[in-house]
């Protein structure tokens, strides 16, 4: 009764429309009969399942019955949520809406909810915490917040000219400048006002700046770094 679990795979009874299972599931809990179908019918509604709820779960698209698997996973309130590839099989309208589903869970009723995803953006949306696991060992157990901070810190540059004289006059003054590949720069310049020191620089050197913000690790990376054994992200 305290936890709620949404399998990745398909779990239903064949035969059972889409409110009849989550009544079942319901039911499971302890719920009595007239309680499960009016939180079936209540969960339902939070889920977007519409009309479609009358239907056999068997003719139901992917997307409908991850729908409904997270809407069996609900019913019965439970404090703690486990949801395995939450967003597999939806297209990215009823994405988006799942994943503001899972955080208005998050933020206004307390619950605990562990995603298990492979789709890292899905992470980034939702995600305050981060666990990756590596041939079945934990590799990192941090904040995103954390994890997205580089070892070392320094900032991400875009500019809209050739950026050749600034770097010039930034390693000049002890900067260390990376290119990367798509022509942006990460630069790692001392003092508290390197922001600062940056701007003045492509001022005199006539180069435009189109972006200046502090560099983060991208979740790709992150991820990367934990399975090759680094156990945290250092670009």
């Amino acid at each position: 009764q305290n936890v709620g679990y949404m399998p990745e795979d398909d779990c239903y009874i064949a035969g059972l429309t889409g409110v009849e299972m989550v009544q079942f599931a319901a039911r499971l809990s302890g719920y009595p009969r007239t309680e499960s179908l009016r939180r079936a019918h209540e969960i339902l509604d939070f889920c977007g399942v519409e009309q479609e709820r009358y239907r056999e779960v068997d003719t139901y698209s992917t997307g409908m019955r991850q729908k409904v698997k997270f809407a069996q996973a609900l019913v019965h309130d439970p404090p703690l949520l486990i949801l395995d590839e939450p967003t597999a099989g939806l297209d990215p309208d009823e994405r988006l809406a799942l994943l503001h589903r899972i955080s208005t869970l998050a933020h206004r009723t307390g619950k605990t909810i562990l995603v298990s995803t492979h789709i890292l953006p899905d992470v980034r949306a939702i995600c305050d915490t981060v666990a990756i696991l590596a041939q079945g060992e934990v590799r990192v157990v941090d904040s995103l917040e954390r994890l997205s901070q580089p070892a070392s810190p320094a900032l991400h540059v875009r500019t809209s000219h050739d950026a050749a004289p600034l770097i010039r006059r930034l390693e000049a003054a002890g900067g260390q400048v990376t290119v990367n590949d798509d022509g942006s720069l990460q630069i790692m310049l001392g003092g508290a006002d390197a922001a600062r020191q940056i701007w003045r620089l492509a001022a005199e050197t006539g180069v435009g700046l189109r972006s200046l913000v502090p560099s983060r690790n991208s979740l790709d990376q992150i991820f990367l770094d934990a399975v090759r054994g680094d156990g945290r992200a250092d670009s």
